[in-house]
């Protein structure tokens, strides 16, 4: 498995507040309409596509793994946080949940039918982003989706990235054509994206993207 400085930092953070946080955030879409639906939409995709299974990378305490399994897909989560994992297991017993590493999934080449990563990308140094992106398109199958969500730059911000004070850990928000250009010179294409306004105490705006792997090279 690749490491990384920020991965160990990251990980080592979520494993101290994993109790915490997953009373707080156990499905971090639930009262966010927009969101349900995007999540709905693409478990629509996945299924009209054939149905492959779906990993949802950074799943935190399993709730949104959950929500993915309840819209008809097989499901499972990936974290790098083994008490993440722990508690998702002992909340979830009849999913799978796996501890793993974005930038080395321990997953073969093609087998999903599509990719959550729900602010699963948020603590990634920029630098490591296009690695991260390449094993995305590599476990997925041809005609598999992604949908990635993060906290969004403005839409005036000159900047990619931009870090700021995350409560567990730095985190990063990211410009939404910037992560639709990662997806795209990882082989994805776009199929679509939003921007939505912060929410009740939310301090930032949300980018989502939804992409595909292409039927033919």
């Amino acid at each position: 498995m690749i490491e990384s400085s920020s991965l160990d930092t990251t990980r080592a953070a979520y494993d101290a507040v994993a109790t915490l946080y997953a009373e707080m955030f156990r499905d971090s879409v639930e009262g966010h309409p927009l969101d349900s639906a995007l999540v709905a939409a693409f478990a629509e995709f996945v299924r009209a596509a054939g149905g492959g299974p779906v990993a949802d990378l950074g799943c935190g305490p399993g709730g949104v793994t959950a929500r993915l399994a309840s819209l008809g897909v097989t499901a499972f989560g990936v974290d790098a946080s083994s008490a993440m994992i722990e508690l998702a297991r002992q909340e979830y017993p009849d999913l799978r949940f796996d501890e793993g590493s974005m930038l080395a999934l321990d997953i073969a080449d093609g087998a999903l039918g599509g990719v959550l990563a729900w602010y699963s990308i948020i603590h990634t140094s920029p630098e490591d982003l296009p690695v991260i992106f390449a094993e995305f398109a590599r476990v997925l199958a041809p005609g598999g989706h992604l949908l990635v969500g993060v906290f969004a730059t403005d839409a005036d911000s000159p900047h990619l990235a931009e870090p700021f004070d995350h409560k567990v850990s730095l985190a990063y928000r990211l410009s939404i054509d910037h992560v639709a250009d990662l997806a795209s010179k990882a082989g994805l294409t776009e199929v679509g994206r939003l921007r939505r306004a912060p929410g009740e105490n939310e301090r930032f705006q949300h980018g989502r993207l939804l992409a595909r792997k292409p039927t033919e090279p």
